[in-house]
Order: C-alpha cells, then structure tokens, then sequence
C-alpha cells in the first residue's frame, strides 16, 4: 500500500463565533492510500483547540508512512483495526487515526463493491435529520438566518451561546424561534458558563424552546456536570468533557447524552465502542463534526442511525466544498450507496 497526502484550506462562507473563538478558516489534510489501482480517501482537519496543528498532522504522517505501507493488503488492515495492527500508530492523534482509518474504509469499501454503512453492519443506507448551527451574532441576523434554514427544509437548528452577557444569548434563541418557530433548537455554550450559572439559565432557555444543551460549563468537572445535569429542564449533552472512549464510559447515566465526534475519539471504530459500552445506561450518542469537507464528515453520516442527535453541518460552513456525495443542504445528510464513503470529488481544491 502507498500513503501520500496533500494539504489545502477549506474558507467559512461567513465566520463562525463561539464563546471561545472566531474562524473564518481552516486547513484540511487529505489522506491518499492506494493499493491495487484504487485509492481510499480521508480527511484530517486542523484544529488548535485539540491541539492538532498542520504542522503535526504532517509529522505524524510522515512517521506512520512505513508502517502503513508495510501492511499486506487493506482488508487485513481493516478486520485486525490499523491503530491495533501497526506498532506505534496507537499513540497517533485521535484526528490523524480518524483520518486514516477513513481512508482504509473507503479502500476496503471501493475493492470490495460496499459502502462503508455495510461494512459498519447497517444494510440500508442511514440518512438523517442534521442540526444547523448559528453562532454568536445579533438578534435580527440570527433570526433571518433561522427563517432561511427552515425555508430550505431544516428542522432543528443549533444556537451558539456564551456571550459574556446571557441575556444577548437569550436574545438570539428567542429571535431563533421567531424566525424558525417550529425548529427543535439545541444549545451549545461550549463550556463558558458556571456550573451556578447553567442551573439557573437553563429554565430561562427551556421557556424558548430549547430542547437540548450541549456541554453548558468549562469541561474538567464531570462531577459538576452530573449535577448540572441533575437539576436540568432538558437534556445534557456532555461534548468537551467526553473526548475519549473513557470519557464516554465515566459518564454513562450521569448526563443525557455524549458528543462523538470522530476526530476526538479516533475514528468510526471507537464511536461504535462508545455507542456500545452507552447502550442502556439512560445516556444517548450524539453525532458531531468539526468544520471539513464532505470528504471529513461522510465517515460520521454513515454511522447516523446509531444517533439520537445528528449535528454533521461542518460541510454546510464552507464557501466552497471540494467533495459532495452527503447532501445536507436540505436539512438530511444522506449515506451513498456507492462503494466506500460514496464522496467524490467536485473540483480541484488548491493543494499544497
């Protein structure tokens, strides 16, 4: 097998605020490996809060090269699980392992004639409704954005929240609602509130008509995020504080739900373990992403239907996406039945 890779940057249509930061962009490692004349494709995106810059991702890359170009034959690689079968590739970067293992289930899916939902063990391809996030802006823009959402078939929306002032944040998901009034909205603080704060905010947000919120206090405190769960009108849905595996199991039956996002736990494997070690403790998975390309989301689309929560609209947030093959524009992300992920690219993306 051959490993090569190829960076670019992916540009927001509009940048995204949250109450930790702005971007406008990102960069997007796209991982290549071929066998046989086939070539199985994944995605590693950039991400500063999860500590995985370009550079590293390159680094890693590189060092995983020989080992990944040791192996056999794709298939063996994929039933023995890469991060099992290569020596030191367990201790890459849960984005860098996400990225190629996507890439190794969309060769093994292309040489075998399956899409990758089949060799996952679901038959039918998932399709699902997905979130659509508006970040932290003001009241009028928020609500004309939500009325555009729902016009083009999106039933829940995700409302960024975190403003150093709550009552700009109630302000916005009350204009949400004027704006898509029956959308199911979720919330998302990403960690910017007290624990004393988001037990006494939340009723204010369930009186609008917020469904859900996703980790409402500074990650680190799962103790304190139980409680805050205890006490909540609505679901708690623990994103920051649930990274890994682990995370996921030290959690169970303390919140409603866990964030799995593929380039935190390591991959589609590791989100079937979390799905798994959840099932029946009163805790539900959640499907998220970061910003990327279809290319980086459609190994998370072909898991949808193990979610209670679909929130894979980082596709959705660029100004240009070089791959398609997962829809969303209408509110569903759909799993192709084509062999591997069922992306293609549309153009040629600038690569460095």
């Amino acid at each position: 097998m051959r490993l090569t890779w190829h960076t670019t940057e992916l540009e927001l249509a509009e940048p995204l605020r949250i109450s930790r930061s702005v971007m406008a962009r990102r960069d997007a490692v796209w991982v290549a490996i071929e066998h046989g004349g086939m070539t199985g494709w994944g995605e590693v995106v950039s991400s500063e809060y999860l500590g995985l810059p370009t550079s590293r991702i390159v680094r890693y890359l590189t060092t995983a090269r020989a080992a990944v170009e040791r192996l056999p034959d794709p298939e063996t690689a994929w039933d023995e699980h890469v991060a099992a079968s290569l020596p030191g590739l367990p201790k890459l970067p849960a984005g860098v392992l996400a990225g190629l293992e996507a890439a190794l289930l969309d060769l093994v899916g292309k040489r075998s004639g399956r899409p990758a939902h089949q060799l996952l063990g679901t038959p039918t391809a998932p399709a699902a409704q997905t979130t659509r996030t508006i970040g932290i802006t003001a009241p009028v823009p928020a609500a004309a954005q939500a009325a555009r959402l729902a016009v083009s078939g999106f039933t829940a929306l995700k409302v960024k929240a975190g403003s150093p002032d709550p009552a700009e944040d109630l302000a916005r998901v009350e204009a949400v609602r004027t704006g898509a009034p029956e959308a199911s909205l979720l919330l998302d603080p990403n960690g910017a509130w007290t624990e004393r704060q988001a037990i006494d905010l939340l009723p204010r947000f369930a009186d609008l008509g917020v469904t859900a919120v996703e980790q409402p206090i500074a990650p680190g405190s799962p103790d304190a995020l139980a409680r805050v769960a205890k006490e909540s009108p609505i679901p708690v849905i623990a994103d920051e504080d649930a990274v890994s595996y682990e995370d996921a199991v030290a959690l169970a039956g303390l919140v409603h739900g866990v964030n799995v996002k593929l380039a935190k736990c390591g991959g589609v494997r590791a989100a079937l373990r979390i799905h798994e070690a959840l099932r029946g403790t009163g805790t539900d998975l959640m499907l998220g992403c970061l910003t990327a390309s279809s290319l980086g989301i459609a190994p998370a689309v072909h898991l949808a239907d193990r979610a209670r929560w679909v929130d894979l609209d980082g596709h959705l947030l660029l100004a240009d996406d070089p791959w398609t093959g997962i829809g969303g524009t209408d509110g569903t992300v759909r799993a192709a039945d084509r062999a591997g992920l069922g992306v293609r690219r549309t153009h040629m993306a600038v690569v460095r």
